[in-house]
């Protein structure tokens, strides 16, 4: 990176932007204190200066399940020839949309990537905001090359697999093989699966998530696979048996990969029914994430119980967390018994960070939502306890261990797909925002106008019913990610939805409540009603429109301040460093002065079917500076103080842990100097940043060692 050519960048973006601690122009020395004002957001896909016209065309087999709304279907056993049983009815037939915000072409700006349905081109919406200095897109999907017109696409990941300087794009198949697409550098990419030898074979595959699993600092990739969807048996009426098991790839090098699936250990499924020989669970989410912030990347995935009930209620255990701890050379142990994440649920969607500031990490995972599940267990004449199907955060205890204290003053809550864990108001601690729709073919529901959940700083959080302008009940919403698209230091949100609900049409109410902010969306719309004979479901006739795509932009009213921290591993730049470029694997500290300790993780694809920006933003609140601690994979810590807000931080990997005891101060020293020499050197840091990295890594070793 060309640290003149970065600085002049953001001299263009923002009069108040500064890159490592270097400020480009002053930030009004005089400044005055704005009145805190509640943040909104408001969607700009729909404005004709946005130029966007993404909509998602639906996978081939919708066209089943259209010949099977012609025909009566049956709700129970096959017994007329005329009848068809509901568990040949497809699944998703909309597909599974997925986004990914990333700078593909390195121009200072957050570009998005959506995926889309067989026979047309998936959407790489270049933004235009550095061009032309106002937020706009163009559709470069199919000029660029990952089109993907042939693809069902569905889930996406991106990361610098080859460590050279541009970020790669992994796009997977529902019911199609994955490919993987290399950036060549000059806003194009490069179909390389074939020599990869990562195409997976033709699952339905839902998310995908990269990072360096064995220590060589090179990115490798995990895929997340389902279930099959021509019919509905696996949701049913069989478990284990037709799921289909995750994968891990090992990066060899020169973009070539191995499937090391078998003996990694990530088949060997903990907490689950052991009548089956290495049962398969059904995943629609899966990350790579130091969840004990040992330095090695553990992997942490969302199972889904589909429709068997629990084994305490005489069903099945199928759908829980699944934590596969590494050992540092990618082998893996399910630990989520002991993890106490072994919970039973439709788990979907899945964000990190530390909710309490209590130093440790905790998960957030989307759930079926406490109306959709009473309302179906209700129709069972089954019962029914508040919280078992609610989406929740878990949090990280100092044993190894999560503890999912429910979900407080929420109460309860509706269906979710994909979520982000952000700072939306840059109030100092991390919120969370959920999205999702239900799709079970006899219904669809309109119970999730989009949750954000405001956090105390204590993981205490309570739903912002004005945060969100825009009603996302009526859109049945998988991929959902964030980053700044605008580059004002607030993080803006981008969905996808599968398809959308017709306007007018009327909404029938679930039939349960309870006593949440959230009761008055619990509804549902019918797609196939009641018939003349005894078990007999009819199509309803309605039609839902193809789904569509949210930019929903953060007013950014609030005075609280801010820092953006992008992270460079210098795997190949220098002799000594050990991270890939990208920083993923990471995870970041930050303490604004006299405020909590924050905590996010770089993470190479979570959620559900998606990819947040690897910017990571972090609010101060009225601070004005703050500390930036960084674990790189492979354990190292390194520490940069006196970062004022609103800067732009590039922090580069310094393979020299602080936390050196002191009688090797000399050898930290002599570390230090090699690292920045070269770092200098090569023009990736100007002398300032030299300076401010040498007296921020001694005075972190000094502080380290006066405590110990």
């Amino acid at each position: 990176m060309n640290t003149k050519a970065f600085e002049n960048y953001n001299y263009k973006l923002k009069p108040y932007t500064f890159i490592a601690g270097i400020s480009l122009v002053s930030f009004m020395n005089c400044q005055v204190a704005l009145a805190e004002k509640s943040v909104t957001f408001s969607d700009v896909a729909n404005l004709p200066e946005s130029n966007i016209e993404y909509e998602r065309q639906p996978s081939l087999i919708d066209e089943k399940l259209n010949q099977l709304k012609l025909q009566p279907l049956l709700f129970g056993p096959t017994e007329p020839n005329s009848t068809i049983n509901i568990s040949k009815l497809p699944i998703e037939t909309r597909g599974w949309p997925g986004v990914a915000v990333f700078d593909y072409d390195k121009d200072g700006d957050m570009d998005l990537y959506i995926t889309n349905g067989p026979g047309v081109s998936n959407s790489l919406y270049s933004n235009q905001l550095m061009e032309s200095g106002d937020l706009g897109f163009f559709d470069q999907g199919a000029d660029s090359g990952v089109g993907a017109v042939n693809q069902d696409s569905s889930g996406v990941c991106y990361g610098d697999i080859d460590n050279d300087g541009d970020q790669d794009l992994m796009v997977l198949g529902m019911g199609d093989s994955n490919i993987l697409y290399e950036n060549n550098g000059d806003g194009s990419f490069i179909n390389i699966t074939e020599k990869a030898g990562i195409s997976g074979g033709e699952l339905n595959s839902t998310g995908c998530s990269m990072g360096d699993v064995n220590g060589d600092g090179l990115l490798d990739i995990v895929v997340a696979n389902s279930l099959p969807i021509n019919d509905s048996v696996a949701w049913w009426l069989e478990p284990f048996s037709l799921n289909q098991h995750n994968q891990l790839y090992l990066n060899s090098s020169a973009n070539v990969f191995t499937d090391i699936s078998e003996q990694s250990g990530i088949k060997e499924l903990a907490g689950l029914e052991q009548a089956y020989d290495k049962p398969a669970s059904v995943t629609f989410a899966i990350a790579m994430v130091d969840y004990d912030l040992d330095g090695d990347l553990d992997i942490v995935t969302a199972n889904d119980n589909g429709f068997f009930l629990p084994a305490a209620l005489g069903g099945i255990d199928r759908g829980i967390i699944h934590i596969f701890k590494n050992d540092g050379n990618a082998s893996f142990v399910d630990v989520s018994v002991e993890a106490k994440t072994n919970v039973v649920g439709a788990w979907m969607g899945l964000s990190f960070a530390d909710f309490n500031s209590d130093g440790l990490m905790d998960i957030f995972a989307t759930n079926a939502g406490d109306f959709e599940s009473a309302g179906f267990r209700q129709s069972i004449d089954m019962p029914y306890v508040l919280g078992d199907f609610a989406s929740r955060w878990f949090l990280g205890q100092s044993d190894g261990s999560f503890l999912s204290p429910g979900v407080g003053d929420v109460i309860a809550t509706p269906f979710a797909w994909g979520t982000v864990a952000e700072d939306y108001n840059n109030d100092g601690d991390t919120d969370i925002l959920f999205y999702g729709g239900m799709d079970i073919i006899l219904s669809t529901t309109a119970s999730n106008p989009g949750v954000l959940l405001q956090n105390d700083g204590n993981a205490n959080f309570h739903y912002d019913k004005n945060a969100l302008t825009k009603d996302h009940s009526t859109r049945s919403i998988h991929g959902v990610a964030s980053g700044d698209l605008n580059n004002d230091g607030y993080v803006d949100i981008i969905s996808v939805s599968g398809f959308d609900h017709p306007e007018p049409i009327e909404v029938f109410p679930i039939g349960v409540s309870f006593g949440s902010e959230l009761d008055i969306f619990a509804n549902l719309i019918p797609m196939f009603v009641p018939g003349d004979k005894p078990n007999e479901l009819i199509w309803s006739g309605i039609t839902y429109p193809n789904g569509g795509l949210a930019v929903e932009i953060n007013n950014a009213e609030s005075s609280n301040n801010w820092v953006k921290v992008e992270l460079l591993g210098t795997k190949s730049l220098t002799d000594y460093g050990q991270v890939n470029r990208d920083g993923i694997g990471a995870v970041i500290k930050f303490t604004p002065e006299n405020g909590k300790t924050v905590m996010k993780p770089v993470i190479g694809g979570a959620s559900h079917l998606s990819q947040n920006s690897l910017v990571q933003n972090f609010g101060l609140g009225s601070a004005t500076e703050g500390t930036i601690e960084v674990i790189w994979p492979g354990g190292i810590h390194n520490k940069l103080y006196s970062v004022n807000h609103g800067e732009l931080v590039t922090m580069p990997e310094i393979p020299c842990d602080y936390r050196t005891d002191f009688s090797h101060h000399k050898k930290y020293r002599k570390c230090l100097s090699k690292q920045l020499k070269q770092l200098y050197k090569s023009k990736l840091i100007s002398r300032h940043q030299l300076k401010m990295l040498t007296n921020s890594a001694i005075r972190a070793h000094i502080e380290y060692n006066k405590n110990m």
